[in-house]
């Protein structure tokens, strides 16, 4: 063997991707690590559990109008699997959204699709086809579901605010008033 083709195989062999890696959790879910935020520890927690609710049902949310999206028939095919695919896209931004102020806030977000099925609070559709009305109606059901849980949240973070100054009130509380508009609005457009 030449000096060339060592060389070769020596950086093909450090190029090759390290497969069937494994190691302990670095982070727990449901636990904290604390973030230099002026927020007392169980601000957090409360703040990053109400917000992985929340998440889990946007994650619903958003996962239902990408399956009504692929399953749409009939005379409103068009316009609805258009629409619906526009509403993922705004979910999916939320999810983001969510998840990054709960890592902001030093936990850790529910991100599979088994958990978020374990956690979330709208009803599981069919695997099926329904048809565009039901649909609709479930769709509608499940954005009242999660508004009246952002609406909670919101109410409740500025309570906290009053114990606690600097509280969950920057953090839950804008998290639930965007998660609110952004679903008021597809909500509104789903409507009409």
């Amino acid at each position: 063997m030449t000096k060339s083709t060592l060389d070769a195989e020596a950086i093909l062999k450090r190029a090759a991707p390290l497969t069937h890696q494994q190691a302990h959790e670095i982070q727990p879910f449901g636990h904290l690590v604390r973030m230099p935020i002026a927020l007392s520890e169980q601000t957090c927690k409360e703040s990053v559990e109400n917000l992985n609710q929340l998440l889990a049902d946007t994650m619903t949310l958003r996962d239902l109008y990408k399956k009504h999206h692929w399953q749409i028939a009939g005379p409103t095919f068009y316009q609805l699997h258009l629409l619906f695919d526009k509403h993922y896209d705004e979910q999916n931004e939320l999810v983001d959204k969510i998840a990054e102020r709960i890592q902001l806030l030093g936990g850790v977000s529910v991100a599979m699709a088994h958990d978020v099925a374990e956690t979330t609070l709208i009803p599981r559709a069919p695997k099926g086809r329904e048809e565009a009305p039901v649909q609709i109606s479930r769709l509608l059901h499940a954005h009242e579901i999660v508004l009246k849980e952002a609406r909670a949240m919101a109410r409740r973070a500025p309570k906290a605010a009053t114990t606690a100054p600097m509280t969950c009130s920057s953090a839950t509380s804008s998290a639930a008033t965007n998660c609110r508009c952004g679903l008021s609005r597809s909500t509104w457009s789903t409507c009409h």
